[in-house]
């Protein structure tokens, strides 16, 4: 007798023998037993996971004679009565399996169809199987569609595709649709072990473990896999030979790739892939273990109460759990978006193995710090110390960003030589708002100590009024000594960095308005009018936003740090002496609010906006838009 295959030879007789589908067992056993038959099904679900079994169990539950040949509809089928018997060998009349991947046209449909006139001639019902139905044509599901939505009485369709959303819906609303799951890996598992059992073929456990993870959840490709593995093995699943057959790597070697990668080693990650290079194992595969492991390590790292569930089960459950333990939760979530994503690079690279190294050396690469901060803290500190390019005062600001109005004066030697940090405004300015500015407050250093190159003098507070209204700023002659120290000089207030008015961009219904704002574009327009700067001069003046006018100092803002460049700076100085302002330049970067770029854009916008207004109000353009159906072309208008 030829041998018959295990997916032929085990193939389910009755619902209790079908695995992993019990969610269909269950409704079409109820249906059975209270007779409320529908007279259509369709069975969907990926290839091997039980389609064509269930159809045939079905044909043989309404049409089984039972063994004394008294028996009616049942879910439970002899398979001993004739009708049982001739359905399993494929040769009961009443019972027609149409493969529509290979008939597929009108003609065959309705010579199919044909038969629907003619009662049953050994059963109780005709039973119809389409297989593959999503193959027919739209003529020959429109042939069809009558018969199906009332068939006779003693006619029952069943259907079956691995692709339901290329059947029509009215087709769809004719049946009764039951979606078989592909099956889990452990419940393959646990059937190869009962088949094998009872073929009395010896199998180590993680043998069929690999087996049940490369069929993808269907049971036929499990069953063939084994086939192959029986023959490949010479009557026995051992792991190692199993490996070989499938091409997958070693778990061994998958799990000292990612000791290696959780401990930074680079140097034995490398020598791993060459290793698998040389025992031609696959890299796809590779990376297929490795997010199946590093699946099991997240889980254990969110719920850890499996470990112990899990470690039962599956021998390589200690070693997910110990590299659970050893690797940060985040990376573990890193290494398997990598890996997820790799497999669609392997394809790209020199070769498969080239890709996988670099697949595995970009985790060290994009390795997270250690205390897992390291980005994050740069959201929280503070503003780019400015560079100092000459003698000025200092202005300490508290954390919270409000001046040192209580706070001993800082000294030269807190500072260093060469930077220093620039003033904020405090809560209290930032409450009063852009309507008052409060006025600077003049000072001078003591003649008999001159401030060096680089440092800072120590202040002290700004004399006020009693009503709280700061002083009008002095000219150079009225600076007043103060014991070796210089006085405080606040800034005009400006928007904080970060805040709303800061972030938003120019629009046409806001314009950018501040003082210090209308002063700076006031003097860039007219260094650029004059060609006074050029190039990336020009682009800082334009760019910038002028936070802070110092006597001797002034404090710039710019978003792009390309433009903070030393020639740029000493361009724009000298262009700014020529005008009679003997400062020195400093740049911080940050969100920009009002600089003469976005004021010469929003003013462009307004005469864009004028232009357009005034063609869509012109009456001739208006009536031209009515009689002849006129359009403006979009982007064509453009201010005189």
């Amino acid at each position: 007798m030829a041998y018959l295959v295990l997916a032929r030879k085990h193939r389910p007789k009755t619902f209790a023998e079908m695995v992993g589908q019990e969610h269909v067992v269950q409704a079409l056993s109820n249906a059975l037993t209270s007779q409320r038959l529908h007279h259509a099904y369709l069975f969907t679900g990926t290839r091997g996971v039980g389609k064509t079994t269930v159809s045939r169990i079905l044909a043989k539950s309404l049409n089984c004679q039972g063994p004394d040949g008294q028996g009616g509809i049942t879910a439970t089928p002899c398979g001993v009565c004739q009708a049982c018997r001739d359905i399993d060998a494929g040769r009961f009349v009443d019972y027609t399996e149409l493969d529509a991947a290979s008939n597929r046209g009108v003609d065959e449909v309705q010579a199919l169809l044909e038969q629907a006139v003619y009662k049953p001639v050994q059963g109780r019902f005709k039973v119809f199987m389409i297989d593959e139905v999503h193959m027919l044509t739209g003529h020959a599901f429109n042939a069809m569609l009558k018969t199906l939505e009332e068939p006779p009485e003693y006619l029952k369709f069943v259907l079956a595709t691995t692709d339901p959303q290329k059947v029509p819906v009215t087709v769809l609303s004719r049946c009764l649709q039951f979606n078989l799951r592909p099956m889990a890996p452990e419940t393959v598992f646990e059937h190869l072990t009962q088949v094998l059992q009872g073929e009395s073929v010896p199998a180590e456990p993680q043998a069929l473990r690999l087996i049940a993870r490369s069929a993808r959840g269907s049971m036929r490709d499990a069953l063939s896999l084994t086939d192959q593995a029986i023959a490949f093995g010479n009557g026995e699943l051992a792991e190692t030979s199993v490996r070989r057959m499938l091409g997958s790597a070693d778990r061994g070697h998958v799990f000292g790739l990612v000791d290696a990668l959780s401990k930074g080693d680079g140097k034995t990650v490398v020598e791993v892939v060459e290793a698998l290079r040389q025992d031609g194992l696959s890299a796809a595969s590779t990376l297929e273990e490795m997010t199946a492991i590093l699946q099991g390590m997240a889980v254990l790292q969110a719920v850890p109460s499996r470990a112990a569930g899990a470690a039962s089960g599956d021998p390589d459950a200690v070693e997910t759990a110990r590299l659970a333990a050893a690797m940060p939760a985040d990376e573990t979530q890193l290494l398997y978006s990598l890996c997820l994503h790799g497999r669609s690079e392997l394809g790209l690279a020199p070769d498969e193995y080239a890709g996988l190294t670099m697949v595995l050396l970009r985790l060290l690469a994009f390795k997270p710090s250690s205390t897992g901060t390291a980005e994050k803290k740069t959201l929280n500190e503070p503003p780019r110390p400015v560079q100092s390019h000459g003698p000025s005062a200092a202005l300490p600001s508290s954390p919270d960003g409000s001046e040192h109005r209580d706070q001993p004066a800082a000294t030269s030697a807190d500072l260093s030589p060469e930077v220093a940090p620039m003033p904020e405004r405090g809560s209290a300015d930032r409450a009063e708002g852009a309507s008052r500015a409060p006025s600077a407050v003049s000072h001078e250093r003591r003649s008999d100590q001159p401030a060096r190159q680089g440092h800072r003098l120590p202040v002290v507070d700004s004399p006020s009024r009693n009503d709280g209204v700061q002083c009008a700023p002095s000219t150079g002659e009225q600076m007043q000594q103060s014991d070796g120290k210089v006085l405080a000089m606040p800034v005009r207030v400006q928007p904080p960095a970060g805040s709303r008015d800061a972030m938003r961009e120019p629009s046409i219904a806001v314009a950018p308005s501040s003082e210090e704002g209308n002063f700076w574009h006031a003097t860039v327009t007219q260094m650029v009018a004059a060609e006074m700067v050029n190039a990336l001069a020009r682009e800082l003046a334009l760019q910038s936003q002028l936070v802070a006018r110092d006597v001797d100092q002034w404090l710039l803002r710019v978003e792009r740090e390309s433009l903070n460049q030393a020639s740029c700076r000493d361009k724009l100085q000298a262009a700014l002496a020529n005008l009679g302002h003997e400062v020195k330049i400093a740049i911080e970067i940050g969100p920009v609010s009002d600089s003469p770029a976005r004021r010469n854009r929003f003013a462009s916008d307004q005469r864009q906006r004028a232009a357009e207004e005034a063609i869509q109000g012109d009456p001739e353009i208006q009536s031209m838009m009515r009689d002849w159906d006129a359009k403006i072309v979009p982007g064509t208008l453009r201010p005189a």
